[in-house]
């Protein structure tokens, strides 16, 4: 008897697990295509498949229409989702401000204080956001600059000051260049269509050109990348995806690692009804140094070797 009632409770268990997986609906709004956010959605809807959730996606892409972003959070709202994915920071902005209801789980935003996502990163309240910040250790960036480009005193900056993501990042930037003994020349987009003409603008101005992740710019990048490899400019990047696409290095957060990440706090606030609330901004914190040497010698740079032999990727 003891037996069969252990095994009664033992199913029941089952039964509740498998009622608690699902299914559910996950509403994505992104702000536009490009390798490093896409990495992070499909690492998100990995890591739910991977832990059994039973999950169905709507899938919108604003192509960097802050017009379009606005217009997807109304969707949303009639889609009545179980959680809204917002990946990058405007499409995060939009949905906290249009939406209160639902739980919101951002990731790849880098200052989700001062996008007004949240109020600290602890997440301290009982409001319906949190997720993964992405700050750059822009520390880190410009060292790489420095031990690549040694001779650099001027860095170029191409960004979107419509971006609220990048003016923190371009601010950071200027900070960490200044201690260097280095100095930022911007040049600001408002949209992809833009960067080539940025780019251009920088030559002659600028030592060095280094892309912040900025979704308008990265989303654009081969213009940046032809630009630089004309005029033999060399060109750093934020993020490790863009040196793959062209750029001569990055050293950075693995944003398909940062997907599984978050898809771990969805599942928390899906499946084991956590309130967003109660969990605090998250990080990654393992960086990855990725180098290009094809793209380093068009654009007339010898990597050092010991740079090199500690990158993660090396692009031949």
């Amino acid at each position: 008897m003891q037996r069969i009632l252990l095994t009664l409770i033992a199913l029941c268990l089952l039964a509740l697990n498998a009622f608690a997986a699902g299914p559910y609906t996950v509403s994505v709004t992104q702000i536009v295509e490009h390798p490093a956010l896409d990495a992070m959605r499909n690492g998100v809807m990995d890591r739910l498949k991977e832990r059994g959730a039973d999950v169905s996606y709507n899938v919108h892409i604003a192509q960097g229409n802050m017009a379009t972003n606005v217009q997807i959070i109304s969707q949303i709202k009639g889609e009545k989702p179980d959680l809204v994915l917002a990946i990058a920071t405007p499409g995060a902005q939009a949905a906290a401000q249009k939406i209160q209801d639902i739980p919101i789980v951002f990731t790849g935003v880098t200052d989700p204080v001062s996008a007004g996502l949240v109020k600290d990163l602890q997440n301290s309240g009982t409001g319906n956001v949190t997720g993964m910040s992405d700050f750059s250790p822009m520390d880190k960036h410009v060292a790489l600059i420095r031990e690549i480009v040694p001779a650099a005193k001027i860095i170029g900056v191409i960004y979107n000051a419509g971006e609220p993501n990048s003016v923190v990042l371009v601010d950071a930037l200027k900070a960490e260049a200044s201690k260097a003994g280095m100095t930022v020349e911007g040049a600001s987009v408002a949209n992809s269509s833009g960067v080539y003409q940025a780019a251009k603008s920088l030559v002659g101005r600028a030592d060095v050109v280094y892309v912040p992740t900025d979704n308008t710019v990265v989303s654009a990048l081969e213009s940046a990348i032809k630009v630089c490899t004309q005029n033999r400019l060399p060109l750093i990047v934020a993020d490790v995806d863009s040196v793959d696409r062209g750029a001569i290095a990055a050293v950075a957060v693995d944003y398909y690692k940062m997907g599984l990440q978050t898809g771990d706090m969805a599942y928390r606030i899906l499946v084991e009804g956590v309130a967003p609330g109660d969990i605090p901004v998250e990080f990654l914190d393992d960086l990855n140094l990725h180098v290009n040497m094809k793209a380093a010698a068009a654009m007339g740079v010898t990597l050092p070797e010991a740079t090199i032999a500690r990158a993660a990727k090396v692009v031949e």
